[in-house]
């Protein structure tokens, strides 16, 4: 008596599945690579930005000091009458040493958040802080240079029309402390500008 045979067919093993695994570690790799690359570059403009700021402290405190010792006496006087010029003789020289001090704390406050975004390149929201504020700073700055920079051209040239007479050809060494302060807060507007636009490009996306 013939015996049956009974055959089962063995389907070819799928492939989708193995596929499909694939795909997603492929993925996964992608994205890593890009997280690295993007936060490679990330961190070094966070190494610039805190460069920037240890260099800005240096200037603005700089220009907040000299600014405070200007002050000078002419060697001629009476006995009543004595011609001498200081910082404080100016409402706006003194607007200018205050800000300027500020800006320096302010500064010196923001590093541990530079450094944050150092560690933690990709991190939004210490950079978008930072981002804020150096805005904001960078306002006042600008208005304490600005407002110091216009009575320090009026003590080098005066103005005819209000008869206010220029001061620096008695008061050369007042103008020129004076003067050197207020390029060195020009410089700091400058570096906070370059600060606004690190963090601007460190907050685009990719």
């Amino acid at each position: 008596m013939a015996k049956e045979s009974t055959t089962i067919d063995i389907g070819e093993p799928s492939t989708v599945t193995k596929s499909t695994n694939h795909d997603v570690v492929d993925e996964k790799k992608k994205s890593f690579v890009t997280a690295a690359a993007g936060g490679g570059y990330k961190r070094g403009l966070a190494i610039l930005d805190f460069l920037l700021r240890l260099a800005a402290i240096g200037i603005t405190i700089g220009a907040s000091s000299v600014m405070f010792t200007a002050e000078e006496t002419l060697p001629f006087f009476t006995q009543f009458l004595q011609f001498q010029a200081g910082y404080d003789d100016f409402p706006t020289f003194q607007f200018f040493v205050i800000a300027i001090a500020i800006v320096a704390s302010y500064l010196v406050l923001s590093l541990p958040f530079s450094i944050v975004t150092i560690v933690r390149p990709l991190a939004v929201a210490p950079r978008l802080i930072l981002l804020i504020s150096d805005t904001v700073v960078l306002t006042l700055t600008t208005a304490a240079a600005a407002a110091a920079a216009s009575i320090v051209y009026l003590a080098h040239n005066g103005n005819a029309n209000t008869n206010w007479l220029p001061i620096c050809q008695q008061f050369g060494d007042f103008c020129q402390t004076t003067s050197t302060a207020v390029v060195a807060a020009s410089i700091s507007v400058v570096f906070f500008i370059l600060l606004i636009v690190i963090s601007a490009i460190a907050l685009k996306k990719h």
